[in-house]
C-alpha cells in the first residue's frame, strides 16, 4: 500500500515510535523505496520536490547513472519523479536495491543528461536553439513527458521548438544541423521534418523578395546543413516553384563551401586517404544531381563549372558525373577564359598536364553545337562562322600558346586541340603560330617531319606582315613552311605594286591569289606523295631478302607455247577489213608526246 506523504516525512523526521524502525541509512532506503509508488497527484506536485531539493544536501546519494565516460550520483526520488523510463528501469531490475543504471544510449550524451538531471532536481535549465532537439530527444527517451508528470521537459522544449526557433531560416537551419548527431531519434520525432519545411519556405520567400543585404544570405544559411537535408530542402523550393537561377545561386554557394581549397588559383589538394576521397566522390556527384534542367539561359557560371570538373577529375569521378559538366561547359563555351581551361589542364601543384581528352570532348560539343545551329538557321557552316566560334577560336590558340610549355605534351595533343577549330573560325593565325614557336622552341629536338607535323595546323596565307616576317627568319621552323612564307610575300609585294602602277590591279590580285592557292594545293599533293613513297620504301624494307612467290612459279616455254606465238603473228587477211600489214612500227618523233606533269 502506498504510503502518505505525512507518514513519509514522520519516518524522515523519527516520530514514530516503533522499535522496528531502520536506522538513518535504512530510513532512506525505506524513503525511496515507496516513492515510486507514489500516485501521480503526489507526482505532479511541486511540495516534495521543494523539500527534497533542501534536504538532498544532506542526504547522501543511493543511484549512481552512467553515461558513456561520465558518472552522476544522484538520488532515486529525483530522477523517478520526473522520468518514467527510470522508474521502469527500477521496477524491472531484479536487484532489490537498484544502485547502478546505465544510460549511455540517451541523445546528446553526458551534457544533455546533466541538464535533464537538474530539470529533475527543479533547477533552471536554459533552453536554446542549438541545444534544443537535443533536450527534446533526450525528454522523450527518459519519457519526461505530461502523460506521466505535468509541466514535464519534453512539453516545454516542443513549445520552445515550435514557438521560437522554428519562426526563421536561422532557427530552423541551427537546429537542423543539430539533428545531424542525433539520427534517427530525431527523424522519428518529426523535428527534421519540420525544420525542412520552415526552411525551404523561409529561403523560398527570402529568394523571391530578398528582406536583407546580402541578398544571397539565405543560400548562405543553406550551405552549412548535410547534403542529405541539403538535397530535401532544394527539391522542396523545386517543388514550390522557386526560379532556376536561384536554386543554382544555392548550388553554388554549398559547392564552393563544401570544397574550400578547390579554388581557382588552389595549390595544394584538400583529399588525404581513401575514406576522405570517397566521400568527397559522394558529395560532388550528390552535387551536379540537384542541378537544375537545361534551358537556353545559362544558370551556372563556366568557372563554377570548370572549377567542379576539375574537382570531378581530381576525385577520379564517374564517367556520368564528368559527362555532364562538360555538356554544361560545351554549351556556353564561348563564355571561357584561358584561365579557366587552364584550371582543367593542370593538376593542383600546377607542375604538371592532366588528361586532355576532357578539353578535347568540351570543344568537340561546341563546334558540333554551332555546326547544328548553322544548318538549322539554313545557312552554310564552312562560309561564315558565328562570332561565338571566333571568338572560342581565339581562346584556344591562346590557350595552345599557354600548355604549349609543358615538355610533357605530345605532338599529337597539341596539334589535335588546335585542329579541333575549324578554319574558317580563325580570321589570322598570328595566335596559333606564336603558340606552334613557342612549342618548337621548348621542343628543340624534334626532326624535320616532326616540326612539320607541328606546323601542319597554321595556314601561311593567314599570317599577318609581322608574323610573316618573323616566320621567314625562324630558323626552328622547317623549311617547307619558311619557303611558303616567302613565296606568299613575293606574291603579296607583287599584287601592291601592279594594285598601285597599273589598271588592272584587281585581275592581277585575283591571280596572284588563285597562284597561291594553287601553290598551297600543290603542297598538300607534295606531302601525300611523300607519305606514298614512305610507306612504299617501308614495305620493301620488309620484303628484303624474301624471295619472291612469282619467280618461283615461272614456268619454262614449251614446244606448243612457242608454235602458238609463232602462229599468231601469220596474218591470212591481208587484204581483208583486218589486214594491219600497212601499219608502221616506227614511232612519228615529230608529234610530242603527251606527258603527266608532275609535281616535281
Amino acid at each position: 500500500m502506498a504510503r502518505t506523504s505525512t507518514e513519509r516525512i514522520e519516518m524522515d523526521n523519527g516520530n514514530r515510535q516503533n522499535s522496528n524502525v531502520p536506522n538513518t541509512q535504512n530510513k532512506i532506503g525505506c524513503y525511496y523505496l515507496f516513492t515510486f509508488k507514489l500516485p501521480k497527484t503526489y507526482c505532479s506536485s511541486s511540495f516534495l520536490l521543494k523539500i527534497f531539493r533542501v534536504l538532498s544536501k544532506d542526504i547522501p546519494t543511493d543511484i549512481l547513472v552512467q553515461v558513456g565516460a561520465a558518472e552522476f550520483p544522484l538520488h532515486k526520488f529525483m530522477l523517478l519523479a520526473k522520468s518514467n523510463h527510470i522508474r521502469r528501469l527500477v521496477i524491472e531490475s531484479e536487484e532489490p536495491d537498484l544502485r547502478r543504471i546505465n544510460l549511455s544510449n540517451i541523445p546528446g550524451g553526458a551534457e544533455i543528461f546533466e541538464k535533464a538531471a537538474k530539470f529533475c532536481y527543479g533547477m533552471d535549465v536554459e533552453i536554446t536553439v542549438n541545444n534544443v532537439a537535443a533536450l527534446h530527444c533526450a525528454a522523450e527517451y527518459l519519457e519526461m513527458t505530461d502523460q506521466y508528470c505535468d509541466g514535464n521537459l519534453a512539453s516545454r522544449t516542443y513549445a520552445f521548438l515550435t514557438q521560437v526557433a522554428l519562426t526563421s531560416l536561422s532557427g530552423a537551419i541551427t537546429v537542423l544541423r543539430s539533428c545531424q548527431q542525433l539520427l534517427p531519434i530525431a527523424e522519428q520525432l518529426n523535428i527534421v521534418h519540420q525544420c525542412i519545411q520552415v526552411a525551404s519556405a523561409e529561403a523560398c520567400n527570402e529568394a523571391n523578395s530578398p528582406s536583407c543585404s546580402p541578398s544571397n544570405w539565405w543560400a548562405e544559411e543553406l550551405s552549412m546543413v548535410h547534403i542529405t537535408f541539403f538535397q530535401r530542402i532544394i527539391d522542396l523550393m523545386k517543388s514550390r516553384g522557386t526560379k532556376a537561377l536561384a536554386i543554382a545561386g544555392a548550388i553554388t554557394t554549398y559547392a564552393k563551401r563544401s570544397f574550400p581549397n578547390h579554388s581557382v588559383n588552389g595549390i595544394k589538394s584538400p583529399v588525404s586517404g581513401d575514406s576522405s576521397r570517397i566521400k568527397q566522390r559522394d558529395l560532388l556527384e550528390s552535387i551536379v544531381a540537384l542541378f537544375p534542367v537545361e534551358s537556353q539561359q545559362a544558370v551556372f557560371s563556366i568557372n563554377f563549372l570548370c572549377y567542379l570538373l576539375r574537382t570531378a577529375i581530381m576525385l577520379e569521378n564517374n564517367d556520368n558525373c564528368k559527362k555532364q559538366l562538360e555538356k554544361r561547359i560545351s554549351a556556353i563555351l564561348d563564355q571561357v577564359t584561358v584561365d579557366d581551361l587552364l584550371l582543367l589542364s593542370y593538376t593542383f601543384d600546377g607542375e604538371r598536364l592532366c588528361d586532355m581528352e576532357s578539353i578535347s570532348r568540351i570543344v568537340t560539343g561546341f563546334v558540333g553545337k554551332e555546326k547544328n545551329l548553322s544548318v538549322f538557321n539554313y545557312g552554310d557552316y564552312k562560309e561564315a562562322p558565328s562570332p561565338a566560334m571566333i571568338r572560342v577560336a581565339k581562346t584556344i590558340d591562346v590557350y595552345l600558346s599557354k600548355i604549349a610549355m609543358a615538355t610533357e605534351l605530345s605532338i599529337p595533343k597539341f596539334t589535335g586541340i588546335a585542329n579541333l577549330v575549324p578554319k574558317n573560325a580563325r580570321d589570322v593565325d598570328d595566335d596559333l603560330y606564336h603558340a606552334i614557336d613557342i612549342y618548337l622552341q621548348l621542343h628543340p629536338n624534334l626532326d624535320e617531319i616532326e616540326r612539320e607535323k607541328v606546323c601542319n595546323p597554321v595556314d601561311p596565307l593567314k599570317l599577318s606582315v609581322e608574323a610573316r616576317t618573323h616566320a621567314s627568319q625562324n630558323k626552328r621552323l622547317p623549311l617547307q613552311i619558311v619557303l611558303h612564307t616567302l613565296y606568299y610575300d613575293e606574291l603579296q609585294a607583287r599584287s601592291d605594286i601592279d594594285g598601285r602602277n597599273t589598271p588592272g590591279a584587281q585581275s592581277m590580285r585575283l591571280q596572284v591569289h588563285a597562284d597561291a592557292a594553287l601553290a598551297k594545293e600543290n603542297e598538300t599533293l607534295r606531302s601525300e606523295l611523300l607519305r606514298m613513297k614512305t610507306y612504299i620504301s617501308n614495305i620493301e624494307k620488309k620484303q628484303v631478302g624474301v624471295p619472291s612467290p612469282k619467280l618461283k612459279k615461272l614456268k619454262k616455254p614449251t614446244f606448243f607455247s612457242t608454235m602458238s606465238k609463232t602462229l599468231g603473228k601469220l596474218n591470212p587477211f591481208k587484204l581483208g577489213s583486218k589486214d594491219t600489214s600497212n601499219i608502221s612500227d616506227e614511232v612519228d618523233h615529230n608529234k610530242p608526246r603527251r606527258r603527266r606533269f608532275s609535281m616535281s
